[in-house]
């Protein structure tokens, strides 16, 4: 997937269909519903509809990213590089 050219997808959508693209404080609560819609859709144990939540999160988010004039896959990128090399989140025993 070209995360950059499906950002711009979303975009347009997004204004093709007068949706919001002004308001970030709103695109990020639409964001957090569509994360609890995905959840709701999981504990039902709907593979479907979890499946249709979660696509809506991906472009919640990817329209989001666009607004904000961030690449998304670029930063998904940095970070898992930076994940591969981090040790603060590693899981440590006891003895």
């Amino acid at each position: 997937m070209d995360t950059k050219a499906t950002q711009k997808a979303v975009y347009q959508n997004k204004l093709e269909h007068q949706f919001n693209v002004a308001d970030v404080d709103l695109e990020f609560l639409l964001l957090y519903g569509e994360v609890h819609e995905a959840w709701e859709a999981y504990r039902k144990k709907s593979r479907e509809a979890t499946a249709d939540e979660l696509a809506d999160v991906a472009i919640y988010l990817l329209g989001l990213a666009e607004i904000l004039e961030i690449d998304l896959g670029e930063a998904i990128a940095k970070k898992m590089a930076y994940n591969r090399v981090r040790t603060d989140h590693l899981k440590t025993t006891k003895e």
